[in-house]
Formats: structure tokens, sequence, C-alpha cells
């Protein structure tokens, strides 16, 4: 078996694949293939990708770009290493990345996957002394269960293109989910710390480039902002395959200070449910209060809940009431505000009618 299957899904990089390309080719680690999917570029991305030359390289062609998971899971099925290279097709990989990665991989069979730093770098290949990824990215290392805290409250931190992971992992968790687009690596990292550990080189090992002009997948842009509220909502989902309340304290540890009826492994939904509401984005809250819909269907777990937890219909129904997670309190306010400027337009209407009759005489 191979040791590593690095992984490119190219789209529309004609600028950038040659040089991606190469900075895997020339890893000083030698046991890998290159498999590298061009995602229906319009451009020259897949010609080029066509001249360059080594027996390691397999070349696949999607016509149509129906997705980056789409892709992804075309290229999994067609890995054969042990170990799996996620990697982008305008990023550089530094020449020890994939060597220190299997190392590492290889001497601590109880992690999933393995990360590292970035170093930021321009269209034109030039280092960014100063972007807000440094900070996103420079991350300590923590158990699996301290960063599922994380991701719960805070989201994604961790750097796509400088993965390593194993590929029976990634198996357990069936690969990528096509129908996320903004956080379908943010997925991946939660449900491998749901089974495994991770853990993140504090050393940059790739260069990570900025696109002008927002055309980085992940740019910070309006649509991306909403598909992710929308994404995250239902990565949150897999916080309720926590396996016992052991493992949800050890998540969650500060909810043992706060509630005294965390006892009970069948109501582990309704305590994820709990901490989410405690979180001020609507899309946690949006997700506590349809997990809370969900478990109130059951009569048994009802009960439950009442005799345990102190919690009924009617503590439910309050709570559909408080979250506005539709900002319908906004939407009044703007509408009241809108009011309020026609109704002192109309008022000082007569008021500019008569200055301007003095100014000019006439109406």
């Amino acid at each position: 078996m191979l040791k590593v299957s690095v992984i490119i899904s190219a789209y529309n990089h004609e600028k950038y694949i040659a040089e991606s390309i190469n900075s895997i080719l020339h890893q000083s680690f030698l046991d890998f293939e290159l498999i590298v999917v061009d995602n229906g570029s319009s451009d020259s991305t897949y010609k080029i990708i066509k001249t360059i030359k080594d027996p390691r390289i397999k070349i696949f062609r999607i016509k149509k770009n129906i997705g980056f998971g789409y892709a992804l899971n075309y290229a999994l099925n067609k890995s054969r290493g042990e170990y799996i290279s996620l990697f982008s097709s305008d990023d550089i990989g530094l020449p020890d990345k994939l060597k220190k990665q299997v190392k590492y991989l290889d001497d601590h069979p109880g992690v999933g996957a393995v990360f590292s730093q970035a170093q930021m770098i321009d269209e034109e290949g030039s280092a960014i002394a100063k972007h807000y990824y440094d900070k996103m990215f420079d991350q300590k290392n923590k158990s699996r269960f301290e960063w599922l805290n994380y991701f719960f409250y805070n989201g994604n931190c961790l750097c796509f293109p400088s993965t390593l992971i194993r590929k029976s992992v990634y198996k357990q968790i069936l690969f990528e989910n096509e129908r996320l687009a903004q956080l379908h690596d943010f997925e991946v990292w939660v449900k491998i710390c749901l089974i495994k550990d991770i853990y993140i080189f504090n050393e940059k090992l790739i260069k990570f480039r900025i696109r002008q002009d927002n055309k980085n997948a992940g740019a910070d842009t309006i649509e991306n902002k909403v598909r992710s509220m929308f994404e995250f909502s239902h990565v949150l989902k897999h916080y309720l395959k926590i396996k016992n309340v052991g493992e949800f304290l050890k998540i969650f540890p500060n909810a043992k200070e706060k509630y005294h009826d965390i006892n009970d492994d069948e109501l582990i939904p309704f305590y994820v449910a709990r901490e989410a509401l405690r979180v001020p984005h609507v899309f946690h809250q949006k997700f506590a209060l349809d997990v809370l819909f969900d478990l109130l269907q059951n009569k048994r777990v009802v009960a439950k809940l009442n005799k345990q937890c102190h919690f009924d219909y009617t503590d439910f129904i309050k709570l559909t009431g408080q979250h506005d997670i539709y900002h319908v309190n906004h939407i009044a306010y703007q509408e009241a505000l809108i009011k309020t400027l026609k109704q002192q337009y109309e008022d000082l209407k007569q008021p500019l009618k008569k200055l301007k009759k003095t100014i000019y005489g006439k109406s």
C-alpha cells in the first residue's frame, strides 16, 4: 500500500496550479501518489495539469463543477494511500511537509489527523507580514474534548491545505459531506474529534495564498456568511452523537457547575441544546430549538425531562418566543424607524414650503 495520497481539487487556477503541483512533486518524502481532479474549470487549468509529466500523478476531469465536496469524494474513492493529504490548487507545500507529518502519524496511532501553521502569501507569492488568518491558525494543541468545546463555541480555526488524515478515520466518518461548501472541512474536524485526537505542528509547513477581491473560497463575503450560518447549524448536529454523560462533561466541563441534572445518556441531546441556547448566535439557537422540538415528540423523554430537569412543553414554548432567530424584533425596529422618518419628512414639508416662499417670493 502507498503511504500517502495527496489530493488536489482544482478549479480555475491556471495561474497557480503548476506551482502547487510541483511543490508536492518536490517533497522530500517520496512514497505518495498525487491525484489531481479538475473540477469543471473554464480556463486553462486542465491543459496545464496535462503538461506536467510524472508517473506519480493521476489526472481526472469532472466536466461540470457540482461542488468541492463531490470532487474530493471522487478523488478519495480512487486513492490508495494509508494517509490522505488534502491540498489546494493555489497553495504551496514546503519540502518537508509530508515527511514530518507522516512520521508523526506513524509514531502516534491514537491521532487521527495532523495540521500545521501556514505562511500567508499574496497572489504573486510574496510573504504577507500580517493577516487575520495568522491569528486564526495559531492554535495550541488540545485534547479532542477541548477541541470539540472550542469548535462548538468558536467555529473553524484549522488550515485545510495543511491536513494529513488517516484514510481509515476518513472512511469511518464517511469522507466529505457534498451538501456543504463553506464548512465541509470544519464538519470533518468535528467528526474526527468525536473519535480521535488531532495534532497541530507549531511550524509553517505550507504557504497559504490570499487572493484579491475575495476570490478565496472562504472569503468574507455576505453570500459566504449566510451559507456558513446555515451550514454551522447542521454541523452542530454531530454533537448529538456524544456517547455518554462522561464524554459530554469532558467537552462541556462548565455544565457540571451550572446544572446538577446531567446524569442520563438518553438526555444528551437536551444537554447539548441547553448549551447551544446560551450562545448568542442564531444558528446555535435554531439548532437548539429544533433539537428540543424533536425531543418533545417522545413521551418517555418528556417524562424524564420533567422529572430530572424540570423542563416541559410550557418551558419550550416560552423559549420559542424568547429566542428571536428570525430577527422579528430587528425588522419591527427598522419598520418603526422608517415610519418615524417618513413622518418627520411630512412634518417638514410645510415649514420648508413656507421658507421657500419667503426666500423666493413664490411657492
